[in-house]
């Protein structure tokens, strides 16, 4: 006589199918079909042209100016977001309520408003503004101007990401590591560190991502002037406005592919921490 043994249940949650196909639809109208159409007109295009196109000095200096910005502006986030957070989820104070509200401001306002806001206080007008121009520091209509920006919108995705991680942690073990002697930089990388790296990642990746296509907030407070602080976005733009379709589409998609493959290098380095974590 054989054993009795329990089926597992295999079977899946009702509305599957239904949710599966408003998600995949919800997803073509809204990315799949855009960026398809995005490839398809671009590659009407021939690579001798499309190559003539993207290699010209003037679109070649638009991205380097918005890549090595927006990493610049993410690394900054990367670093001070976390000790932010840090601050916002281990220690009590007085305003606390208040910081943590305008960690999310930058989500709430235009970004217009967010450049015009630090357009004017990193002017002459503007105190900080002032106070740096007697070092002989320029903050706004440079490219100092465009790092600011991108840290302003980019830092709500770091602080957000790994605020709800911190809370988490076990504070148990940091107390047994202090226990047997080690100080609170051992503790740190070895124990708190490698567990946020996963979230840190995952918020430098957004950060990034938001700032690449960031507009509204840069042309404010930068001078727009190409080959010194033009970036990608208005680029397009500035093609679009002189009905060169061709050019803004073949730009678009350059600028896609290198997001595309950045955001994937990120996603492969936030697997391997995470498992390095687990093990």
């Amino acid at each position: 006589m054989k054993p009795f043994t329990k089926k597992k249940n295999t079977a899946k949650l009702p509305g599957f199918g239904l949710t599966l196909g408003l998600s995949l639809t919800y997803m073509s109208l809204l990315i799949f079909i855009p960026l398809s159409a995005l490839v398809i007109y671009s590659a009407r295009l021939s690579f001798a042209d499309f190559w003539a196109i993207i290699s010209d000095e003037r679109v070649v200096t638009s991205f380097r100016i918005s890549f090595l910005s927006t990493f610049l502006a993410a690394a900054f986030n990367f670093v001070f977001g976390l000790i932010l957070a840090w601050v916002l989820s281990r220690y009590d104070f007085f305003g606390k309520r208040i910081i943590d509200a305008l960690i999310d401001l930058p989500f709430a306002i235009p970004t217009a408003v967010a450049g015009i806001s630090l357009a004017y206080i990193f002017s002459t007008n503007g105190i900080p503004g002032s106070i740096l121009e007697k070092f002989g520091i320029q903050i706004a209509f440079s490219k100092a101007g465009i790092v600011i920006a991108l840290i302003f919108i980019g830092l709500p995705f770091v602080v957000r990401t790994v605020q709800p991680v911190i809370a988490e942690l076990d504070k148990e073990l940091e107390e047994a590591a202090s226990s047997l002697g080690a100080d609170f930089y051992q503790i740190f990388g070895k124990i708190i560190f490698p567990s946020l790296l996963p979230a840190l990642l995952t918020g430098f990746a957004l950060a990034f991502a938001r700032g690449l296509g960031e507009y509204g907030s840069i042309i404010f407070i930068s001078s727009n002037m190409p080959y010194e602080t033009e970036i990608v976005p208005l680029l397009i733009v500035k093609k679009l406005l002189q009905f060169d379709y061709r050019g803004a589409s073949a730009i678009g998609v350059t600028m896609l592919v290198c997001a595309f493959a950045l955001l994937l290098l990120i996603n492969f380095l936030q697997t391997r921490a995470g498992r390095r974590k687990k093990n």
